[in-house]
This record gives structure tokens, C-alpha cells and sequence, in this order.
């Protein structure tokens, strides 16, 4: 990795392309739903609830790659870019390894797990094949995360999106080709589709490599593949583990969740889909300056620019919050004919109405406890937020969600009311944390 190389950039530089790369995902996911749906109802079903199991390994795949992406972007804002290779080797290699013992256990037990997770038998076997294909690969997705938190790290956030951009087309365009059969193909239904998936991602991951060696100037020598320094594998997994229990602890929330409104009808349960799935593009902007954050607060650390990046940490949040609300009050002025995409049941209509209001509060909100989140993570200060973030889901929001949605009578309205008491609660904690400035004390890894 030379001098060179280093990519210099702006917030607005490195955020659009995450943003947009964020939203294509969410079109494409829903693009894939439709496709299947013509085929059979079944295989949306199977593919759905397999799915959860997708998500879980790429969850578990994802573990390092935040780790990866603060590791490198601290060594480059060193001038450490030796370390800054070595460390985006090690993780490529240690996320691949991983990803292909996640692939062995799918490919011999997905039937099994899917009949622990109570899956009707007469989705088995599409459900089966599925698994087996997709999860069976998972070192791929591991490679197609690792590579691409790498090259991210370096400021190529752009050149990210135009690869994930062509994964996600060719995805579309194989989906169609086995599901619709044009030109004589055989028309496979769930198979092809998860052979679609494989192959567009090999695609990918052979375009992102080429990226890595040719723009970002990385090699990755097979003789060191399985070479893997202690301080480098320590570092990667001190930031790794607490970030995935983090993660696991917003996906069970979200279960226990789901429960407490599968309590309060069909009509709250429907509501909520279509209220979730509208807001998905609302979260998209303060997602994306969560990851510029990550960043831009790594190199400055690295740096030792410490008044830097608390000064920079307050203005993104600023941006971030005032970024969110107009886009939440973009979409609150026309929630009416969004949802009516999705239904003309005039009761839907109305509380979807009233969701998409409170996203007013909740998304400035959301914006405040991401900024300071990442930034506590890139300055080396990982255990803080997470048992923050656990303890704020567990005590404030699901507590919240059941006191004022069932006891209460609140219904949909009190379980929001709850995520907005707790991402509020958690950014003025982290808020206070960061400006503190005890993370300055904190180190991710000892100095070179």
C-alpha cells in the first residue's frame, strides 16, 4: 500500500455512494420478492423463512468487517499503511475461513435447522435447496463484505456501490431468466434463484479484488494467507465480538417485539410491515453518515487529530439530524399516497399516517445515537456503546413497547413511542460520553 494511494475525501464524498448503495439493496430485495411471487407463493414463503437464516450468517460474517474498516482507516490516518495492509489481509483471510466453516455446517444440516425453526414441511424442500445453495456459499458473501469494508476504509466508497450496483443487477437478470424460463431456459423456480444469488456475487468479489489490487494498491499473496499475527486477529475481534452482540441483541429485540404486535391484530401487524418498509428509506441517509462517520473519525484517531474529530463528530451529528428530519417530513407529507402502494384499507391508511409522523421524532433521534456510536467505535471505545445500546433496548424499548402498546391500550403508537424514547435516551448518553473525552485514553490496539 503506497502513499499514494490514499484516498483523500469529503463527508458528502463518501456518504452518497453508501446511501445509494443502502437503497438499491432495499429496491432489489423487494424486486426479488415480486419476481418470486409469480412463480409461486410457496417459494416466497420458503425463500422468506430461509432468509432468516441467510441473515443471521451474514450477521455473524459481518462481525469483523467493522473492526476492518476503523483498523485500516486509523492506520492510514497513522501513515501506518504497512499495518494498514496487513490487517486488511489478516481479516480477509480470517472472514473467509469462517465463512466457509458457516458454509459446511448449512450445507449439512438446513433441513434440520429449518425444522427446529417449526418451517411446514411442504416448504422443505424448496426451503431445503435454498439454504443449502446460498448458505453453502457463505464464504463468498464473507469475501464480498471483508473486501468491500477494505476498500471503504481507503475512501473508495463510490467505486463500492458501482460493484454492489452490478451484483444486484445481474441478480435481477438471473432471476428472470430461471424464473420466467425466456429462450428455452429451464425454468428452476427457488434454485435458480439462489444460483443467481451465488453467481452474482463470484462476480463481485472478482471485480472487488481487482479494485483492491489496482486502485487501492493491495496485494493479497496466497503464501500469507493462512499467516495470521496475534496483535492484528486480537485487534480485529475486540471490536468484532462486542459489534455482533450488539447486532444480536437488536435482532432478538426485534422478535420479542414483533410478538407484542402480532398481540394487537392483523391490522397492526400489516401497518407495521408497510410503515417499516417506507421507513427503511428514511434510515438510508442516517445510516449512510453513520458508516461515513465510522471513517472519517477513524482517520482522524489514527491521526492523533483529537480536537479534530471531536469538533467533526458534532458537526456530523448536526448534518445527520437535520438530514433525517427533512427527509422524514418529505415523507410524512405524502405518507398518504406512499402507503396507498401498498393498501387502500382506510384503517391502515390512518395509523400508517401516524407512524410516519412520529418518525419526526424518532429519526433526528436515531440520527443523534448513530453518530456518536460510531464515533465512540472509531475511537477505540467499543464496550461503552454496545452495553449502552443493550441495556437501552432492554430496559427502555421493549419495556416501553409493552407497557404503553398492551397494557396501556396504546397499541402500535406506544411501541414506537418506545423506539423513540430509547434512541433519545441512548444519543444524550453517548453524547455525554464523547464529550467527555475519555475515549481519548482508549486505544483499539497498542501503537506499532
Amino acid at each position: 500500500m503506497s502513499k499514494d494511494k490514499v484516498q483523500r475525501f469529503t463527508l458528502f464524498a463518501l456518504t452518497w455512494p453508501i446511501f445509494i448503495e443502502i437503497i438499491l439493496n432495499r429496491l432489489m430485495g423487494i424486486a426479488d420478492t415480486i419476481m418470486l411471487s409469480y412463480y409461486s407463493d410457496n417459494a416466497v414463503a420458503a425463500v422468506g423463512f430461509s432468509n432468516q437464516i441467510v441473515m443471521m450468517t451474514i450477521m455473524l460474517c459481518s462481525m469483523l468487517t467493522v473492526g476492518t474498516t476503523i483498523l485500516v482507516s486509523r492506520h492510514l490516518g497513522a501513515k501506518r499503511y504497512k499495518s494498514a495492509s496487513e490487517i486488511a489481509r489478516v481479516s480477509i483471510s480470517l472472514n473467509s475461513l469462517f465463512g466457509l466453516f458457516i458454509g459446511i455446517i448449512l450445507i449439512l444440516f438446513a433441513a434440520d435447522l429449518l425444522r427446529i425453526m417449526g418451517l411446514p414441511e411442504e416448504l422443505m424442500q424448496d426451503a431445503s435447496i435454498y439454504l443449502m445453495i446460498i448458505g453453502g456459499c457463505s464464504f463468498i458473501q464473507a469475501l464480498m463484505l471483508t473486501v468491500s469494508a477494505v476498500i471503504r476504509g481507503h475512501g473508495f466508497t463510490k467505486q463500492v456501490m458501482y460493484v454492489i450496483t452490478g451484483v444486484n443487477i445481474l441478480n435481477i437478470i438471473g432471476n428472470y431468466l430461471f424464473i420466467f424460463g425466456p429462450f428455452g431456459i429451464p425454468v428452476l423456480g427457488v434454485q435458480g434463484v439462489a444460483i443467481a444469488t451465488v453467481v452474482s456475487r463470484i462476480v463481485g468479489v472478482i471485480v472487488l479484488f481487482i479494485i483492491l489490487v489496482k486502485w487501492v494498491g493491495e496485494r493479497v499473496p496466497l503464501s500469507k494467507l493462512l499467516h495470521f499475527p496475534k496483535q492484528h486477529v486480537k485487534s480485529l475481534l475486540k471490536i468484532g465480538i462486542p459489534s455482533s452482540v450488539d447486532s444480536a441483541a437488536w435482532n432478538l429485540q426485534m422478535v420479542v417485539i414483533t410478538v407484542f404486535i402480532a398481540l394487537l391484530g392483523t391490522v397492526a401487524l400489516t401497518t407495521n410491515v408497510y410503515s417499516t418498509n417506507i421507513r427503511v428509506f428514511i434510515t438510508a441517509f442516517s445510516g449512510a453518515i453513520g458508516q461515513g462517520t465510522l471513517i472519517l473519525i477513524s482517520r482522524k484517531i489514527g491521526a492523533r487529530k483529537f480536537d479534530d474529530a471531536y469538533q467533526q463528530s458534532i458537526r456530523l451529528y448536526k448534518i445527520a439530524a437535520s438530514v433525517a428530519l427533512g427527509v422524514a417530513t418529505l415523507f410524512f407529507v405524502f405518507s398518504k399516497p406512499i402507503l396507498r402502494i401498498f393498501t387502500d384499507n382506510p384503517e391502515i391508511l390512518t395509523l400508517g399516517g401516524t407512524l410516519l409522523l412520529l418518525t419526526l421524532l424518532l429519526e433526528p433521534g436515531r440520527a443523534f445515537n448513530l453518530v456518536f456510536n460510531n464515533s465512540l467505535k472509531a475511537a477505540g471505545d467499543i464496550n461503552y456503546p454496545v452495553m449502552v445500546g443493550i441495556l437501552g433496548m432492554w430496559l427502555i424499548s421493549v419495556p416501553i413497547a409493552y407497557i404503553l402498546g398492551i397494557h396501556f391500550g396504546l397499541g402500535l403508537i406506544g411501541v414506537w413511542i418506545g423506539f423513540i424514547v430509547d434512541e433519545w435516551v441512548r444519543g444524550l448518553i453517548l453524547m455525554q460520553r464523547w464529550r467527555s473525552r475519555v475515549w481519548v485514553n482508549k486505544q483499539i490496539e497498542s501503537d506499532d
